[in-house]
């Protein structure tokens, strides 16, 4: 196959598109405003600390992630796992809910929790093989309906949802309301019973860089620090037009320095707002989730005794969860030192005092773990964001646009195409580049 091909947007979907057209023949350029590739996949270094944008983490059993990377890849990743499962928190008590299935030396503390009832373990077990038992194709299909309420349709208590489910998947879709669609539920969910949930020891930058490292390999020619202004469709004009577009032959990118490039296929991977923007595709959801991470450092001698478990918060939504970052990967804090991340949640926390949050952490660490001091906690940095993923109630996987939805020789890629997740991201990079494939 020849043909040119343009990619405009650099995260995890324009980079499995850009990717997968060169491999299939074509001449491919991906243009990415930012000065480094990634996305919302980021990774900074701050006094030595890695810290990745926000609190993400991996998902090993993803289908897509060994699709892109293939087997050796994932090891390449050198992926630092957590334990399975969490350690649920509140003053003066700790207990841990982990996976015998997966980790059997947390049998006999997870069976003792008294946090959770027994029938809720066993009703997990039989959530667990339902979910494992279905197609890959089948789990955005169906009626859908609130996480809260479709955990209530199984029989689960409150009690379990309020101290487990609610901070372990408000993490998740930043949703401690667990408001979001059970479909995201449903398939996080056997993900994590098939594989582990890790973190790059480079970081989650890794994922991208390692992306990135097979696109060039596939010949594509990535240009960072340059900003689409508009993708015109030939003898039409700027998108978006309704009529007349459809078998136009090829486009042109214009960049924001005014010059321009000749395509046969342009495909738009852009953030939400700004594809909708190039595209006029008016079904792409621009409606973000915020999250606010902390990060946090202390001696190595003063810090909690956390093992790889993230940490719940059943007492109160801040911070939702504290994660022992360099407990789980010691790489992202340099000796004698470590590292936690605490997640925040709602509108509210993004206009919090970065003093604030800190000591809601350190009360939080004080209660949970009274025989320690945690007075020389320092706030390394902390990562607000304002569109950490799309909103994703029930219902709203129906109306997510399609790769072919804009007009010409222009396809979407994105995670909303899919679903908010890596998953996502890199299923639509697939389909985007073959439906891009069309026009060349």
């Amino acid at each position: 196959m020849n043909g040119d091909a343009t990619v405009v947007g650099g995260g995890l979907a324009g980079l499995v598109a850009a990717t997968r057209l060169a491999e299939a023949g074509a001449d491919v350029t991906l243009y990415e405003r930012r000065p480094d590739i990634g996305g919302r996949v980021r990774t900074e270094t701050v006094d030595g600390f890695t810290l990745d944008r926000g609190f993400q983490v991996l998902f090993s059993s993803y289908p897509a992630v060994e699709r892109e990377l293939g087997a050796d890849g994932l090891d390449d990743l050198d992926l630092r796992p957590f334990a399975p499962g969490a350690t649920i928190c509140r003053p003066g008590s700790r207990s841990t809910l982990g996976d015998p299935l997966r980790d059997p030396r947390s049998a006999v503390p997870s069976l003792l929790n008294d946090e959770v009832s027994l029938s809720d373990k066993l009703r997990t077990l039989a959530l667990r093989y339902d979910l494992g038992n279905r197609d890959e194709g089948e789990f955005f299909d169906g009626p859908d309906a609130p996480i809260r309420e479709y955990l209530r349709d199984w029989g689960f208590a409150d009690d379990y949802v309020t101290n487990f489910v609610e901070p372990f998947y408000g993490g998740i879709t930043l949703d401690r309301s667990l408001a979001t669609s059970k479909h995201v539920f449903e398939y996080t969910f056997r993900a994590m019973s098939r594989g582990s949930i890790g973190v790059p020891a480079e970081g989650m930058v890794a994922l991208p860089a390692a992306l990135a490292d097979r696109a060039r390999e596939a010949g594509v020619d990535i240009e960072t620090g340059e900003d689409v202004e508009t993708v015109r469709i030939a003898g039409q004009g700027r998108l978006p037009f309704r009529t007349g577009s459809a078998d136009a032959d090829g486009a042109t990118v214009e960049l924001a320095d005014g010059s321009t490039r000749e395509t046969d296929a342009v495909v738009v991977a852009a953030s939400p707002p700004e594809a909708r923007r190039l595209t006029g595709v008016e079904s792409i959801p621009t409606e973000g989730v915020p999250n606010v991470t902390g990060w946090y450092a202390l001696p190595e001698s003063a810090a909690p005794d956390a093992g790889k478990r993230i940490l719940l918060n059943a007492a109160s939504e801040s911070p939702n969860a504290v994660v022992p970052m360099s407990e789980v990967a010691p790489e992202y804090a340099p000796d004698g030192r470590a590292l936690l991340a605490a997640t925040f949640l709602g509108e509210d926390s993004l206009e919090r005092d970065d003093g604030d949050l800190r000591e809601d952490v350190r009360d939080a660490l004080a209660s949970w773990f009274p025989d320690r001091e945690f007075d020389e906690l320092e706030t390394v940095d902390v990562h607000r964001i304002r569109f950490a993923q799309f909103a994703q109630p029930p219902g709203v996987h129906v109306d997510l646009p399609d790769v072919d939805d804009p007009e010409g020789p222009v396809t979407l890629a994105g995670d909303y195409t899919e679903w908010s997740s890596i998953q996502g991201a890199l299923e639509s990079g697939r389909k985007a580049a073959a439906a891009a494939r069309e026009h060349l």
